[in-house]
């Protein structure tokens, strides 16, 4: 069996393990009594050195095995969790991480396990920690033969091979493994364990036969009789390297016992057939209604999640064939109602509603939960912390928030940005939150959640706030703006300076803050998402960034309307409103065409001047407004007409096409026609 086909799941069970040793550090960093807490790092640690070596990945092995030692020694009592330990504990999870990314990638790890395995080499010498293997002992002394499904089932034959293995000196195991209720593919580590054994000596018997543990056809442990010169508690440890095994029974047995079982059951069988009996063939059930479980009480079942693995490149497939089936929708309800025909009608409507269930159901299995990009954040936030001799506390919620995968890929680098932004520029030193009577320990509150077709993700800090000032300063330094100009800024036009190319109010150049790359790739990165990133700080308070983020990129609600002969699609999520103005209430401002809108002064702009649509231009005394909005800025978009709302299909103009003004994507329409998406972010710039 090839093992690159169990690749993938080691990658991401590899994944998972890391992420809880990593958030379990963090909270023994917390708690460095709490045994709990190690135990549990130790048990990822100990399923991760399994897997890595059953895949044949020996350095991760290596290097598990040496943490699996120091967490040995912590929950025994033999060594204090201290911080030293701990930044050692931390550097171990950062070279992992940098290896098993190195196998997903197929190339050469740049990390050094060498120098970490000497780090945690030396925690241990000091401890004086013995390095002895794990074992997992058996409470019964003595197997019961009878109560054995493959022990009954042995007949001459295999008496014949065991008795012969017997005599050149191997030693015979009955061996019992039992894997975890929530083992998801049990076949793999079955064969995991099979191809352990082999190594060591030969499988003389299995129950079920390998073809049904090959199918999965058996719940969730399986038997085997196993001839070896390994004594019996080198062949235990090898087992448990396999992960998601919760229990390994080993008992030695011997031809004689076996044929003196066997002698026992023909006799109770004929006993049980003179009585006018028949003799059941096996006293254990088919194994596809057999239970290994323990008993939780009359009358009550173990209830399993159904989950499966499915490749995200097969989701994008799906939603591409769907994306065209929306199309077709759109076609066949504009035929409908230029033929009006009853039962055309009404199948089309019937359409309509069962796609819209199913075009929710795709969506909602592309939605990742943000603790996916959020988990990373602590670590992170510990190490930048130490770096800059700050207390950080790092607060969050909302964890279970959902997006579309194509966003939760993307949005990661953005947050980072922020928290290292808020750590750095917004938290004060100890000493000047001790002045300012602050509590030294400064906070961070990474915060995401729903609010209609968006979804929030809020990082906030209780630091220093933005000094106006020293930004209009350095703007000024940089020739954004004049010094007179900046002062008829209000707060929120000051608080958008930090998003200009290169901008950074930073004193010195470090490995964190001033090198030019600011918060303008932020800015960019969240708005190529169809988001927006806005600004609220209270000087010696802090401060609060917010982002903006759709759903989904794939299928959006817009507005479609006519700008002379051609059609234009207006995303939804950028309209506040759609209004009818007089031209004699259009003001010209420094050249710039505006309206009084609710109290605004709202800047125009003529979508056929800005796209150069031709065709000769209708006077009319009433023009049609789509207000639109870019965080706190408004523009008035002025179109010909309004066709009306309708769900789109958003497409890429392609490589040659990806650098046009204001446009995002294209749609095809339902008469065939294309329509060109506006990006309203761009023509608010």
């Amino acid at each position: 069996m090839d093992m690159n086909k169990y690749l993938d799941a080691f990658i991401d069970e590899a994944t998972q393990h890391l992420q809880a040793v990593n958030e379990n550090l963090l909270l023994l960093e917390k708690e460095p009594d709490n045994v709990a807490l190690v135990q549990e790092i130790f048990r990822s640690a100990h399923t991760l050195k399994g897997m890595a070596a059953t895949m044949g990945f020996e350095d991760v092995a290596d290097l598990t095995h040496h943490l699996e030692n120091v967490l040995d020694q912590v929950r025994n009592g033999q060594l204090q969790v201290n911080t030293p330990m701990l930044d050692t504990l931390f550097s171990a999870v950062d070279t992992l991480e940098q290896m098993i990314e190195a196998i997903m990638k197929q190339e050469e790890s740049g990390a050094n396990p060498g120098q970490i395995i000497s780090a945690l080499s030396r925690i241990l010498d000091r401890g004086g920690a013995k390095d002895d293997p794990v074992q997992l002992g058996n409470e019964e002394k003595s197997l019961p033969l009878g109560s054995s499904t493959i022990l009954q089932a042995v007949d001459e034959y295999v008496l014949t091979v065991l008795t012969q293995s017997e005599e050149a000196g191997f030693h015979i195991y009955y061996i019992q493994v039992i894997l975890d209720q929530g083992c998801l593919l049990k076949a793999a580590r079955a064969y995991m364990v099979f191809q352990l054994l082999e190594r060591e000596g030969e499988i003389i018997q299995s129950h079920p036969p390998v073809q049904e543990i090959e199918e999965e056809a058996f719940d969730f442990s399986f038997q085997l009789l196993y001839v070896t010169k390994q004594p019996m508690e080198y062949i235990q440890q090898i087992i448990l390297k396999v992960s998601e095994i919760e229990q390994v029974k080993i008992f030695p047995i011997s031809v004689d016992e076996l044929k003196h079982s066997q002698g026992q059951k023909k006799m109770s069988a004929t006993e049980e057939v003179a009585a006018g009996k028949e003799a059941p063939a096996s006293e254990a059930p088919h194994p596809s209604s057999r239970s290994n479980t323990p008993s939780t009480g009359a009358g009550t079942k173990r209830v399993l999640n159904k989950t499966i693995r499915v490749n995200i490149d097969r989701l994008d497939a799906l939603m591409n064939l769907f994306s065209e089936l929306v199309i077709d929708r759109g076609r066949l309800e504009k035929i409908s109602k230029e033929l009006q025909h009853q039962e055309l009608m009404e199948t089309v409507e019937h359409m309509s509603r069962m796609s819209s269930n199913l075009q929710d159901l795709i969506l909602s299995m592309r939605m990742v939960p943000v603790e996916q990009v959020f988990n990373r954040f602590p670590k992170m936030v510990r190490s930048l912390a130490r770096e800059l001799g700050k207390e950080v506390e790092l607060i969050m919620s909302g964890t279970e928030t959902e997006l579309d995968r194509t966003v939760i890929d993307e949005i990661g680098d953005p947050l980072v940005h922020l928290l290292r932004n808020a750590i750095d520029h917004g938290l004060e030193t100890k000493e000047e939150r001790r002045r300012l009577g602050k509590p030294e320990q400064g906070r961070i509150e990474l915060k995401a959640y729903h609010s209609g077709n968006h979804v929030f993700i809020e990082v906030k800090d209780d630091g220093r706030g933005i000094d106006r000032d020293k930004v209009l300063k350095r703007a000024v330094e940089r020739e954004i703006l004049t010094w007179e100009r900046g002062q008829e800024f209000t707060d929120q036009d000051v608080y958008q300076l930090l998003f200009a190319s290169g901008f950074s109010t930073a004193e010195t150049v470090s490995d964190i803050s001033g090198r030019g790359v600011g918060l303008d790739v932020v800015k960019n990165k969240i708005e190529s998402l169809g988001g927006s990133v806005s600004v609220q700080s209270e000087p010696g308070a802090g401060t609060t960034f917010t982002v903006q983020l759709p759903l989904t990129l794939s299928i959006i609600s817009a507005l479609l309307v006519k700008v002379k002969h051609e059609t234009y699609a207006i995303p939804l999520t950028s309209i506040i409103e759609v209004a009818a103005v007089k031209k004699g209430d259009v003001r010209t401002v420094q050249g710039q065409k505006v309206i009084n809108f609710r109290g605004k002064v709202v800047p125009l702009v003529s979508l056929e001047e800005v796209f150069e649509v031709p065709g000769e231009r209708v006077d009319e005394d009433v023009l049609s407004i789509v207000i639109v909005r870019k965080g706190e800025k408004l523009a008035g978009l002025v179109v010909d007409a309004l066709i009306g709302q309708q769900e789109v299909v958003l497409k890429s103009l392609g490589a040659y096409l990806n650098q046009v003004f204001a446009i995002s994507g294209a749609t095809i329409l339902g008469d065939g026609q294309v329509a060109l998406i506006i990006d309203c972010n761009a023509l608010i710039k």
